[in-house]
């Protein structure tokens, strides 16, 4: 199956609807100028309304590796995505499993940008690139220029939502897809009735995932 993981929560009163929902991970953004942002504090009480077989997953644009580790253990951390132009190196003082976020442009060779992080990261997240904005902009790119042949897990991102997440996943089977904005009434609030849609369009997929 598919995993589906919702980035940018910013309310501790919507996991329990998330979770029921069947999300199997949540985004929290530790990256300031986002309008999805929260403080470690507040991550905190969003981290004590998750139970047990949810993932959180710290999202970190450009922060110096000690920060993010004395963060993720503050909030209790399960995962840490990067999400700016982290090297390899600095990732991997990460003391908790990560995986690399890319930017995709128009024309990118994605085999060989992915190429130097396919064996050291759990996986690669593949987003739109617009410039001046990491993430969370509800642009995609262009499908066609992820290989449908690959040795690696693809979480896929950027501008999913109920109308198109099915056919992405038919396209690029992959590993996961990440949802923000599409399934949003405003930057960091969730429709939950978004959510529920989504994960149906996601779930009636039958095309199998390993």
């Amino acid at each position: 199956m598919v995993r589906v993981k919702v980035c940018g929560i910013t309310q501790p009163h919507q996991v329990d609807p998330l979770v029921d929902a069947g999300v199997d991970a949540l985004g929290l953004v530790f990256y300031p100028p986002s309008p999805r942002a929260v403080t470690p504090d507040q991550a905190v009480q969003i981290q004590r309304a998750v139970g047990p077989y949810v993932s959180t997953i710290g999202l970190f644009v450009n922060t110096p590796i000690d920060e993010v580790n004395a963060i993720a253990d503050a909030v209790g951390l399960d995962w840490i995505q990067f999400h700016g132009s982290e090297t390899v190196a600095q990732c991997m003082g990460a003391n908790r499993p990560w995986y690399k976020a890319l930017r995709v442009r128009a024309g990118d060779d994605v085999d060989a940008i992915t190429r130097p992080w396919r064996a050291v990261s759990n996986g690669v997240l593949l987003d739109a690139f617009v410039k001046g904005v990491p993430g969370g902009t509800g642009t995609r790119f262009n499908w066609d220029q992820v290989p449908s042949t690959r040795d690696w897990k693809l979480i896929l991102a950027g501008g999913l939502d109920v109308s198109n997440v099915r056919a992405a996943i038919a396209q690029t089977q992959p590993y996961a897809v990440d949802v923000s904005g599409g399934v949003e009434s405003a930057p960091g609030i969730k429709d939950i009735q978004k959510v529920q849609a989504f994960m149906q369009e996601v779930r009636n997929d039958q095309h199998p995932n390993s």
